[in-house]
């Protein structure tokens, strides 16, 4: 998790909202990516989306079993989808997203009957620090 806080630390200094992802396979780093929507003008550009992306060209291959997402929020559907897709075994998220989450809040994708591979979910690791990097990045620009 520290590196997928590092992530959202750098997403933060960039402009973009604080979320960072990291992807872990054996005890070893894959992957790892801050948000980055604005920098592209891509609205997929999320950190969990780039991990991904990046973890399967390392990896060549277009599944991630084996592996383990840490990321800083709780995902979006739209993550959630990917992550379910890509078959990560576990996903390990910090601060819960009452509003936009799809995990535990929201449509609770990997609940749903038409999703054909649910990871492990661990909420709430390294939920403080998450938390307080967006309350402090929202609260900046209000």
């Amino acid at each position: 998790m520290d590196t997928a806080l590092n992530e959202a630390r750098a997403a933060a200094a960039r402009g973009e909202v604080p979320v960072g992802a990291a992807i872990v396979k054996d005890g070893t780093l894959v992957a790892s990516a801050g948000n980055r929507t604005r920098e592209l003008f891509d609205p997929t550009a999320h950190a969990e989306i780039l991990a991904i992306r990046e973890a399967c060209r390392a990896l060549a291959d277009e599944r991630l079993t084996g592996c383990d997402l840490y990321v800083t929020l709780e995902p979006c559907p739209m993550c959630a989808g990917a992550i379910s897709f890509a078959r990560l075994r576990r996903l390990y998220f910090g601060a819960a997203d009452p509003k936009g989450g799809g995990v535990e809040h929201g449509p609770r994708v990997f609940s749903q009957p038409t999703c054909h591979h649910a990871p492990e979910v661990y909420g709430g690791l390294g939920e403080t620090e998450a938390a307080s990097l967006l309350r402090d990045f929202f609260r900046d620009r209000r």
